[in-house]
């Protein structure tokens, strides 16, 4: 499966780390033939047509920090890190909105969204407490405090990525899936979790079905991943068997979890891609690599 097929995946954008590291280099792309990603907050400013809206530097606010995207045609592209406060959860009407962009565009949005909202987040440093500064073209942050014995701290902070596992668990020619409240009614999407210290994707993997669906698990292969900008993980889509279908739920990860045959799977499946909804469950949506399973799944045979 082609990178560019899934959501948020696929950017075009060349992230030019070698400009990163040289503010001369950075200064010279500074220019009125730089480009701006115009964002509310950390939503997409969408255009009539449907495309990301880009502005120049002339549109920042000359107090906020920003962030160096990469190179698309020569020219540099920013992002503008929200003041602090000012940061909303994800607006519900933004679902629809970006279902207009293209592959090419969500990647480009998912990315800066990540980046922006990690620096709004990490204002101050988390080894002495005292502010932090944009550096390496916001690629980094630094801490300008000073420690209780006078030394300097100088910590150096590095935007992260948080993995996620994502799995479908097979038994007998069915899927496990689940659901969680706050999904729409009678939709059901794959089992996920975090990859905890000390443990390997496999291990995610058992761990998390089990502790969720009571499910012990085997064989555990990797299938995909997808970057996931909220705020900022890496999912990582998974497979596996399991001898003993037997269920228990914990209510307090899931609602429900269930068995859904292969026929019941391929019905829900067709449903999406009309925009509807399957006779036995609503499948997840297509800009969710959960979709993305569920297709190779099916196709799988």
């Amino acid at each position: 499966m082609s990178a560019a097929t899934i959501a948020f995946a696929g950017s075009r954008i060349d992230r030019a780390d070698h400009i990163r590291q040289s503010a001369d280099a950075l200064a010279g792309l500074m220019n009125h033939r730089a480009r701006l990603l115009l964002l509310d907050g950390l939503d997409p400013v969408i255009s009539d047509e449907g495309t990301l809206t880009w502005g120049s530097l002339a549109d920042a606010d000359p107090e906020a920090e920003l962030v160096f995207l990469g190179l698309s045609d020569d020219r540099g592209c920013f992002a503008q890190v929200p003041k602090a406060g000012s940061v909303a959860p994800p607006n519900p009407r933004m679902w629809q909105a970006m279902a207009s962009l293209t592959s090419d565009d969500l990647a480009t949005y998912g990315g800066a969204r990540s980046m922006v909202d990690w620096h709004a987040r990490h204002r101050f440093c988390a080894r002495c407490g005292n502010q932090t500064q944009l550096a390496k073209a916001g690629w980094q942050r630094n801490c300008t405090g000073i420690l209780g014995n006078g030394d300097a701290c100088k910590a150096e902070h590095f935007p992260r990525v948080d993995p996620v596992t994502i799995m479908l668990v097979e038994h007998d020619n069915a899927v496990l899936l689940g659901r969680q409240p706050r999904f729409p009614a009678g939709n059901y999407s794959a089992l996920a979790g975090f990859v905890e210290p000390g443990e390997t994707i496999e291990e995610a993997v058992a761990r998390e079905v089990f502790e969720e669906a009571g499910v012990r698990v085997r064989d555990v292969s990797y299938v995909m991943c997808q970057p996931w900008p909220f705020p900022s993980s890496l999912m990582i889509g998974c497979h596996s068997y399991a001898d003993d279908p037997a269920v228990v739920v914990d209510k307090t990860e899931l609602e429900d979890a269930r068995w859904f045959s292969r026929a019941e799977v391929e019905d829900a499946m067709r449903a999406a891609q009309a925009g509807g909804r399957g006779e036995a469950f609503g499948a997840p949506p297509p800009f969710a690599v959960a979709h993305h399973l569920l297709n190779w799944w099916v196709r799988r045979g």
